[in-house]
């Protein structure tokens, strides 16, 4: 499994990017940075983050660094996900 191609793929569906998700690399950066992005759209995204990878997310396991950029999120979930 491609972590990152399948997180822009999330990213992009969940933020309704309209395709701008596909040309993310792992430095771009989300929170603040993505309009999109907002508190309400974080919870829509850690839902389908779980759903779409399997994983579980408790609330004390993420905080904003955890959103910055493409990249550390893709380390969280690959994290989450035992790679």
């Amino acid at each position: 499994m491609n972590i990152a191609r399948e997180l822009n793929l999330v990213l992009d569906e969940t933020l309704s990017l309209g395709g701008r998700g596909a040309s993310f690399t792992r430095d771009t950066a989300l929170l603040g940075a993505i309009p999109e992005l907002d508190s309400m759209a974080v919870v829509s995204l850690i839902t389908a983050l779980e759903q779409h990878f399997g994983i579980m997310v408790d609330d004390d396991d993420i905080d904003g660094s955890t959103f910055a950029t493409v990249g550390s999120l893709a380390d969280f979930v690959s994290s989450k996900l035992g790679n």
